[in-house]
């Protein structure tokens, strides 16, 4: 009876040691919270890509904008020639995306579609063997209305509508909208959530011509 009572008060210490220890729930916590870590830092990693990638966008469009309003006008004359300043926007585009390690997606200034009005058009669509994808607008007659200091360019760059008896601000927008693989929906798959992001990151620029 003794020996009994001693192996029972054993088993029952034993059982009380183990209720109190915690390196059990340190393991299960962090099972629960590794998900959450996880969606936290690709979401940093993504988002911040994402806006370093508009930066560089919106650059380039500026940039190259600008060079096409400087160049002059008389290159638009025959509507179905490639004009020198779009050439040079494009040329502007491609090698800046090359030196900032950027695909360009194998761009090529021949394969442009021309229209409608001055506008030329530069695609290379993302497909699931190659999702590189860019498109690339030039309007060398962009638009806006005289009296204000600037509007807005758009990632169509299209013109908009003018109101009686405004003037015409002729200008050059440039825009670029670049495909960006998200990886931040994926990891929010985990949670049981779905995110709904933009398939493009775009960047878009507008200046006067000069000419």
């Amino acid at each position: 009876m003794i020996l009994l009572l001693h192996r029972r008060g054993w088993i029952i210490s034993r059982l009380g040691a183990a209720w109190r220890d915690d390196r059990a729930a340190q393991l299960v916590e962090f099972a629960v919270a590794l998900p959450l870590l996880v969606v936290f830092v690709v979401g940093i990693f993504d988002f911040s890509g994402a806006f370093t990638l508009k930066q560089k966008l919106t650059n380039i469009a500026r940039d190259a904008a600008r060079a096409a309003a400087a160049d002059p006008a008389t290159d638009l004359a025959n509507p179905l020639a490639l004009p020198a300043s779009v050439s040079d926007a494009f040329q502007l585009v491609d090698a800046y995306l090359i030196a900032n390690k950027i695909n360009d997606c194998g761009m090529n200034i021949g394969s442009y579609i021309n229209g409608p009005g001055p506008i030329w058009t530069f695609t290379v669509t993302s497909t699931s063997s190659s999702p590189c994808g860019i498109k690339l607008i030039i309007n060398r007659g962009y638009y806006f209305p005289g009296g204000t200091a600037s509007q807005p360019a758009t990632s169509t760059c299209q013109s908009g509508a003018l109101a009686a008896a405004q003037i015409q601000v002729i200008s050059t927008c440039v825009s670029i909208q670049y495909t960006y693989q998200w990886r931040f929906g994926q990891v929010a798959s985990l949670l049981g959530t779905a995110a709904t992001l933009p398939a493009n990151i775009s960047g878009a620029a507008v200046a006067i011509n000069e000419n």
